[in-house]
């Protein structure tokens, strides 16, 4: 390796040290399986690796990184779409809630209602409530129309909400 391998080795590392949680936690939200985020998160930081000269040139290499991470769950969730069927997740995949005083019940709930979405209702859902992604952005992201943003977003939104509704407001009439 020359001094410049290893300069660009030593700013990898600290690309993922300083985006690995943040990718983690998408690639979490998209999965809802502890182990498959983190091969999710393994195989974007591959990615990402082999062609790190155009990310750094880039102009951010977390959004390129975001990008290939959604572009490898979306893949390999049209690749094996038939082998692997979501299960339900305990606590311990879980972990702990990342904010004080946040319900982990909540969590569980919200992460089990994910993986009964859609991939790309999941990736239009972290994008524009996660990620915080005007519609527009989200729907050059996926390659699709802003109408079906909102539209995948909406539907999705209502699924989700009795699912994790409080359990005083699910038995209202």
């Amino acid at each position: 390796m020359g001094v410049t391998d290893d300069r660009q080795a030593e700013e990898f590392t600290a690309f993922v040290r300083a985006t690995g949680a943040q990718l983690h936690q998408a690639a979490m939200l998209l999965t809802g399986d502890h182990h498959l985020a983190e091969d999710l998160t393994q195989a974007t930081y591959a990615k990402v690796f082999t062609r790190w000269r155009r990310v750094t040139a880039a102009e951010s290499p977390l959004a390129y990184a975001r990008t290939t991470l959604l572009n490898t769950f979306l893949s390999h969730r049209r690749l094996r779409r038939n082998g692997e069927r979501p299960r339900d997740l305990s606590d311990a995949e879980i972990g702990p809630p990342h904010a004080p005083g946040a319900d982990p019940e909540l969590r569980v709930d919200l992460l089990a209602a994910l993986t009964g979405l859609a991939p790309l209702d999941r990736a239009v859902l972290l994008l524009r409530y996660w990620e915080d992604r005007s519609v527009a952005d989200t729907a050059a992201e996926l390659g699709i129309t802003d109408s079906a943003v909102r539209t995948r977003a909406r539907r999705a939104l209502l699924r989700l909400r009795p699912l994790i509704a409080p359990v005083s407001e699910r038995n209202l009439p």
